[in-house]
Protein backbone atom coordinates (compact mmCIF):
# COMPACT_ATOMS: atom_id res chain seq x y z
CA UNK A 1 0.00 0.00 0.00
CA UNK A 2 1.20 3.38 -0.68
CA UNK A 3 -0.35 6.21 1.25
CA UNK A 4 -0.03 8.41 -1.51
CA UNK A 5 -2.42 6.66 -3.35
CA UNK A 6 -5.30 8.17 -1.47
CA UNK A 7 -6.94 11.81 -1.44
CA UNK A 8 -5.81 14.97 0.07
CA UNK A 9 -9.08 14.49 1.88
CA UNK A 10 -8.55 11.29 3.05
CA UNK A 11 -5.38 11.60 4.22
CA UNK A 12 -5.95 13.96 6.35
CA UNK A 13 -8.93 12.53 7.97
CA UNK A 14 -6.02 10.65 9.42
CA UNK A 15 -3.48 12.85 9.87
CA UNK A 16 -5.61 15.25 11.47
CA UNK A 17 -6.81 12.89 14.33
CA UNK A 18 -2.92 11.86 15.11
CA UNK A 19 -1.49 14.97 15.37
CA UNK A 20 -4.48 16.21 17.95
CA UNK A 21 -3.17 12.55 19.79
CA UNK A 22 0.83 13.73 19.63
CA UNK A 23 -0.32 17.13 20.54
CA UNK A 24 -2.43 15.89 23.75
CA UNK A 25 -0.07 12.85 24.82
CA UNK A 26 2.82 15.53 24.41
CA UNK A 27 1.20 18.41 26.69
CA UNK A 28 0.57 15.90 29.02
CA UNK A 29 4.27 14.16 29.11
CA UNK A 30 2.70 11.09 28.73
CA UNK A 31 5.51 9.53 26.25
CA UNK A 32 4.60 5.86 26.27
CA UNK A 33 1.03 7.43 24.12
CA UNK A 34 3.54 9.92 22.27
CA UNK A 35 5.19 6.75 20.62
CA UNK A 36 2.49 4.09 20.57
CA UNK A 37 1.46 4.76 16.82
CA UNK A 38 5.22 5.37 15.56
CA UNK A 39 6.58 3.36 12.81
CA UNK A 40 8.96 0.40 14.05
CA UNK A 41 11.73 1.78 11.57
CA UNK A 42 11.48 5.06 13.68
CA UNK A 43 11.41 3.45 17.32
CA UNK A 44 14.54 1.08 16.23
CA UNK A 45 16.44 4.71 15.12
CA UNK A 46 15.10 6.34 18.72
CA UNK A 47 17.38 6.61 21.69
CA UNK A 48 14.81 6.67 24.14
CA UNK A 49 16.56 7.26 27.53
CA UNK A 50 17.91 10.98 25.93
CA UNK A 51 14.43 11.50 23.91
CA UNK A 52 12.54 10.74 27.35
CA UNK A 53 14.75 13.23 28.90
CA UNK A 54 14.11 15.99 26.22
CA UNK A 55 10.34 15.55 26.21
CA UNK A 56 10.13 15.57 29.84
CA UNK A 57 12.32 19.16 30.16
CA UNK A 58 10.69 20.77 26.75
CA UNK A 59 8.81 23.74 27.62
CA UNK A 60 7.68 24.20 24.15
CA UNK A 61 6.76 20.25 23.87
CA UNK A 62 4.70 20.48 27.22
CA UNK A 63 2.94 23.71 26.71
CA UNK A 64 1.06 23.62 22.62
CA UNK A 65 -1.75 24.94 21.94
CA UNK A 66 -4.09 22.41 20.68
CA UNK A 67 -5.68 24.59 18.14
CA UNK A 68 -3.27 24.15 15.15
CA UNK A 69 -3.01 25.49 11.59
CA UNK A 70 -3.09 22.96 8.76
CA UNK A 71 -0.42 24.32 5.85
CA UNK A 72 -0.34 21.29 3.93
CA UNK A 73 0.94 18.24 2.60
CA UNK A 74 4.51 17.07 0.14
CA UNK A 75 4.50 13.53 -1.42
CA UNK A 76 7.32 11.63 -1.59
CA UNK A 77 7.82 8.05 -2.23
CA UNK A 78 6.02 6.16 -0.59
CA UNK A 79 5.38 8.62 2.28
CA UNK A 80 3.76 11.98 2.97
CA UNK A 81 4.71 14.62 5.09
CA UNK A 82 1.63 16.87 7.13
CA UNK A 83 2.84 20.49 8.04
CA UNK A 84 0.88 22.31 11.12
CA UNK A 85 1.65 25.68 12.16
CA UNK A 86 2.01 25.69 16.29
CA UNK A 87 1.56 27.68 19.14
CA UNK A 88 2.35 27.45 22.38
CA UNK A 89 1.09 28.57 25.76
CA UNK A 90 4.27 29.21 27.25
CA UNK A 91 6.55 30.44 24.29
CA UNK A 92 5.68 33.24 22.04
CA UNK A 93 5.57 32.84 18.23
CA UNK A 94 5.12 30.02 15.86
CA UNK A 95 6.27 26.77 15.26
CA UNK A 96 6.73 24.30 12.12
CA UNK A 97 4.67 21.26 13.25
CA UNK A 98 5.60 18.21 10.81
CA UNK A 99 4.73 14.20 10.53
CA UNK A 100 5.54 11.93 7.97
CA UNK A 101 2.79 9.40 7.11
CA UNK A 102 3.33 6.08 5.24
CA UNK A 103 2.24 2.21 5.83
CA UNK A 104 3.89 -0.55 7.98
CA UNK A 105 2.14 -4.11 7.46
CA UNK A 106 -0.65 -2.76 6.14
CA UNK A 107 -1.81 0.22 8.90
CA UNK A 108 -0.91 3.95 9.25
CA UNK A 109 2.04 4.89 11.06
CA UNK A 110 4.02 7.62 11.67
CA UNK A 111 7.56 7.83 10.12
CA UNK A 112 9.06 11.22 11.61
CA UNK A 113 7.66 13.68 13.85
CA UNK A 114 9.02 17.13 14.58
CA UNK A 115 7.99 20.51 15.98
CA UNK A 116 10.55 23.85 15.29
Amino acid sequence: MNINDKSDEEILEIAHPMWDELVQFSNKGQYGKFIRKFSYELLLGLNEVELGKQFAHSELSRNLVEERDFLGLIRRGEHVTVLYRMRSTAKEGEWLGRMVLGYEKGEVRIFAVSIF
